[in-house]
């Protein structure tokens, strides 16, 4: 920063009462000695005359001598203090728009070289590791999208740090028009920072949905450019432009739409058990499957304390006295289920068995 502008940034605190007291003297008599500032405001006035000289609220008066000051209206002190600042910031903007320059330069360069690559499709993959990466080329590709946006967000509720930061994004998109579909896990429903943000998103066009299981990470731009989040590393993304794989990411995602709800703006307590009925169910699916409680916690999007609390609540009502014994129970019978007029049970069934998810308790998904 140059020498002026240090100089200037001293100025930007607020006066002193000595300084304002002398300004205001200043301003009735229109010009003054110092000796009368001294006479009249007392010892201080010397002190509030170099403050308010450095702040360009005070200036020599013309022709009076090294002692005599006049004053200097705010706005134009204002223009003299901020003159270096503004230079500085045009400077700033002159080298910004030169780098960027220079590397535009490079993009034909660039995409020659990839029109190039093998025919098989590994040059339109690229797996970005670092997170602060990922989050600019979200922002680049939001910016330039047209036509549609979809995501597709398993996991729950959505941390609040990443809400806010996507819903100015969100909404300068919408607002542009271009479409926006977005599914997420019937879990979300409860997080009251993913409610908020849905209820914004939606009342400018967004459509959401939620969906129990099956869903995949990901964003598509225009059906043209798909990120995809990559197991085991958190904040990595693979960026895809491959255009089957692309289409193959939609496909997916519409095939997920059609079985999706709609978020709701409320959850009512009748919606609420329904809700936690269908995750029982996919619970239960998952738990004859043989996965630990880790793992079908991760998949619906819930807390590993709250999938616990509705394994127990599952195996309390099949009668079942382990995992194992529950996941036995659970499992679909060898030959097919038993038809519904014989009244008979598949083989190795628990007496207990009720046969149906959706019997079990209904309570809130945590």
């Amino acid at each position: 920063m140059p020498a002026e502008a240090d100089g200037v940034a001293g100025t930007y605190g607020d006066l002193s009462p000595a300084a304002r007291r002398l300004y205001a003297y200043a301003v009735e008599r229109h010009a003054f000695h110092a000796a009368e500032a001294t006479s009249a405001l007392g010892a201080r006035a010397g002190a509030a005359i170099t403050e308010l000289a450095a702040a360009h609220l005070l200036q020599r008066a013309p022709g009076g001598g090294a002692d005599r000051w006049s004053p200097v209206a705010p706005r134009a002190a204002a223009a003299r203090a901020l003159a270096p600042l503004s230079l500085l910031v045009r400077e700033t903007h002159d080298e910004m728009d030169r780098l960027r320059g220079r590397l535009e330069a490079l993009v034909p360069a660039y995409e020659a070289g990839a029109a190039l690559r093998e025919p098989s499709g590994s040059g339109h993959l690229e797996l970005m590791t670092d997170l602060g990466a990922v989050r600019g080329l979200i922002a680049e590709l939001s910016a330039g999208c047209e036509r549609e946006l979809l995501t597709s967000q398993p996991g729950g509720g959505r941390p609040l740090e990443s809400l806010e930061e996507a819903i100015g994004r969100d909404e300068s998109l919408l607002a542009r028009g271009v479409r926006m579909r977005t599914i997420y896990q019937h879990t979300a429903r409860y997080s009251r920072p993913t409610a908020a943000y849905v209820e914004r998103v939606t009342a400018l066009g967004a459509q959401v949905r939620t969906l129990g299981d099956g869903l995949m990470r990901m964003l598509v731009f225009d059906e043209h450019t798909g990120l995809m989040a990559v197991p085991e590393r958190g904040g990595a993304a693979l960026v895809v432009r491959e255009p089957n794989v692309v289409h193959f990411m939609t496909a997916a995602f519409e095939r997920s739409w059609v079985g999706a709800e709609p978020f709701p703006a409320t959850v009512s307590p009748e919606a609420a058990r329904s809700l936690s009925d269908e995750l029982r169910q996919t619970i239960v699916r998952l738990l004859s499957e043989g996965l630990e409680d880790r793992v079908i916690a991760r998949r619906l999007g819930m807390s590993e304390r709250t999938c616990q609390r509705h394994i127990a609540e599952i195996m309390r009502a099949i009668g079942a006295k382990s995992r194992f014994q529950a996941g036995y129970l659970l499992s679909p019978p060898p030959h097919g289920p038993a038809s519904p007029a014989s009244g008979a049970r598949g083989p190795g069934r628990h007496p207990g068995e009720t046969g149906s998810a959706g019997a079990l308790p209904g309570t809130p998904a945590g």
